[in-house]
């Protein structure tokens, strides 16, 4: 695979990201995915400020490659996750949830690259004029928070690609090389890996999320908390509360009530699988194993090289 804009852009070997995920995406995963040729991200969204810090301390330690911090633009504490990332040092930030000028100049004046997470055209416009280097297009088939528009990656991607002159990294559904080709193809750069690389044996998840995951069939997952944040999650007793409550009408603050505090820690982290919010994209229906990250980035490459080479070969003629 030779360079392109996105690798050249974060100084890696191959362009393959992994989410900043909560409860999944320390620094032992970020580390892995770097030392595999990739970009690795620690995910800031589940962690205090301190813990934070010791994450980027640990992946510094452990790898030498790139890598960089997921931040969702609305963390309560954002004022002091930024200083930390500034303070210790921290080259790429990934920012989502939010307004993309509040920060974007500000990391940028400290030396640090910024990308946005969008799920539309018109977002992802916006992030351009923000003057961030590069934008992740996030299609709804992805898993955790979602864009409203119900957009697919396949929709968005060639979409967004026609509104962009920056480098663009597709996410949402990809998890093979497969997935990596028809992106590219539809005009991205690079992509993000979220439910694939949660599945890990790096991950932070709990065990029993990890293996029920690796066992879901398609259809097990379902959009939800549409009148709060739209998230996809795993059908679960969780799961059919909250359908149960905006299926009757219930108001946001209702269903506010019912989500409560840390209930997306208590299904991925600890491992509640009947009251936990288990966040996990449509591709993990077609993920049956947990290898380390480093089998994830080869296998994802040496498919997508195999499958460039027979389009190759193949006689283009119908």
């Amino acid at each position: 695979m030779k360079n392109n804009r996105v690798t050249s852009l974060f100084g890696i070997k191959y362009p393959i990201i992994s989410g900043g995920m909560v409860w999944c995406s320390g620094w032992r995963l970020a580390s892995a995915v770097s030392n595999a040729g990739g970009l690795g991200l620690i995910g800031a969204g589940s962690m205090h400020p301190e813990v934070l810090r010791e994450h980027i301390q640990k992946c510094k330690a452990a790898t030498d490659k790139p890598f960089g911090v997921n931040v969702p633009l609305m963390y309560p504490e954002i004022d002091t996750i930024m200083d930390i990332i500034v303070g210790e040092g921290v080259k790429i930030v990934f920012t989502s949830a939010g307004n993309p000028k509040t920060w974007t100049k500000k990391l940028q004046d400290h030396g640090i690259i910024v990308a946005h997470v969008v799920s539309s055209s018109k977002f992802a416009l916006k992030c351009e004029e923000a003057g961030v280097n590069a934008v992740v297009a996030e299609g709804f088939e992805a898993g955790g928070h979602n864009g409203r528009e119900e957009t697919s990656t396949m929709v968005l991607i060639p979409q967004v690609r026609k509104s962009l002159s920056i480098p663009l990294i597709a996410a949402g559904g990809i998890g093979t090389g497969d997935g990596m080709l028809a992106a590219f193809a539809l005009g991205a750069e690079g992509i993000q890996m979220g439910s694939r690389f949660a599945l890990t044996q790096e991950s932070s998840a709990s065990k029993e999320f990890k293996e029920l995951c690796i066992g879901l069939k398609e259809g097990d997952t379902m959009l939800s908390l549409k009148k709060l944040s739209p998230t996809r999650m795993i059908k679960n007793d969780f799961y059919n509360a909250v359908q149960t409550m905006e299926d009757r009408g219930a108001s946001a603050d209702e269903i506010r009530e019912l989500l409560g505090r840390g209930r997306s820690k208590k299904g991925i982290f600890e491992g509640d699988l009947s009251n936990g919010e288990l966040e996990i994209g449509q591709i993990s229906s077609l993920i049956d194993d947990l290898p380390s990250a480093a089998k994830v980035v080869e296998d994802v490459i040496a498919e997508y090289n195999s499958k460039i080479d027979k389009l190759i070969t193949a006689d283009s003629k119908f």
